[in-house]
């Protein structure tokens, strides 16, 4: 197990290195133009955008390998492998004046806020993780319950209710369900509780709450609907399975043979689609951040896509890789507790 773990967290750095190379490709060599007239602002003067590339490393070659001399190549002193760097060792030293936030590990600054890219992902991750551990607390006890009953209900009223259900899930947008749910609280039942926006935790856990409720439910539904249909099929296969007749041919309850014994078996697949749905959250549920107001993480990515602000960019496509990555790690481990026929070399 202890060596899964560490080849699987090597694996992780690589993939991580690998997206960095991908996005800092796409951002910085494919587009036209000077990333340092992005921050320098309007009508920059020569001097001004000489001593933003000096300041930001822009002035340096984006790899710092010459063709066909390799071996005369200097590509740790290049704008590529020099951001690697400032991952590790921060960026503290290399800010420009006048700018707070910067820091382990070295993100770099935002070209449209003139802010560390490291400060805005740490004032806005919190917003995006309590949305998105929040709804999947809410679209695992949903799609678990209704998955469970609809299969142990199969063919009955409440079963073509509740795939009912999953079929609206599944096709309304989050964005209508998001302005049919303000719609139907604020105006039609006029309940001002349930508001927009995002309140800090420390400052008022019960306005933090009623902030968040609605965006928890309008999110959960989607994905409620989808585990109901997965949680419900893969239930009713593995009742039908030899091991559910020996253990009710041995007399053991019937809560005792649907919930440990076919429940924990149907779970496995429906572990990987939470461990996946949740980690690409964590980069940004965009469409809900943006219907509530959150301004999390999506909102963020959103915003530096359309000004385009590579280092928040890249800064988003970090966080979201490497919170995939971990969760794939997560996942593989809970395999094991839940198959006891999966084991690690």
């Amino acid at each position: 197990m202890g060596r899964y773990v560490i080849r699987r967290l090597l694996w992780t750095v690589l993939v991580v290195m690998v997206v960095t190379l991908i996005t800092f490709v796409i951002f910085y060599v494919m587009p036209p133009g000077d990333p340092a007239v992005r921050f320098a602002g309007k009508q920059p003067t020569p001097g001004l955008i000489a001593e933003v590339k000096k300041n930001l490393g822009l002035d340096k070659p984006l790899f710092g390998i010459e063709l066909p001399r390799v071996w005369e190549s200097r590509p740790w002193d290049s704008q590529y492998f020099g951001f690697l760097a400032r991952l590790v060792t921060g960026d503290k030293d290399k800010c420009p004046a006048g700018i707070e936030g910067c820091g382990r590990p070295g993100l770099g600054v935002s070209y449209d806020s003139r802010t560390a890219v490291r400060q805005e992902l740490i004032e806005r991750a919190p917003r995006t993780l309590s949305l998105a551990l929040g709804g999947a607390v809410v679209w695992l006890v949903m799609g678990i319950s209704i998955g469970i009953i609809s299969a142990l209900r199969r063919r009955t009223l409440v079963d073509r209710a509740a795939m009912g259900f999953a079929l609206f899930g599944i096709s309304a947008p989050v964005f209508w369900l998001g302005l049919m749910a303000l719609f139907v609280f604020w105006e039609v039942l006029d309940i001002e509780a349930l508001g927009t926006g995002y309140v800090e935790f420390a400052d008022s856990p019960s306005g933090w709450f009623s902030h968040l409720l609605l965006p928890w439910f309008v999110l959960a539904l989607l994905f409620a609907a989808f585990y109901a249909r997965m949680v419900r099929g893969n239930l009713i296969e593995t009742m039908s399975e030899d091991y559910i007749r020996t253990a009710r041919a041995k007399g053991l309850p019937e809560r005792t043979v649907v919930m440990k014994h076919g429940l924990r078996a149907s779970l496995t697949p429906v572990v990987t689609m939470f461990g996946m749905d949740l980690a690409l959250l964590v980069g940004g549920a965009v469409i809900t951040e943006t219907v509530f107001n959150i301004q999390g993480l999506g909102f963020f990515a959103v915003q530096a896509v359309r000004g385009f602000d590579l280092p928040a960019i890249i800064g988003v496509t970090l966080v979201g890789a490497l919170a995939v990555t971990l969760m794939s790690l997560v996942v593989d481990l809970l395999y094991a507790y839940l198959d006891p026929r999966v084991r690690y070399a």
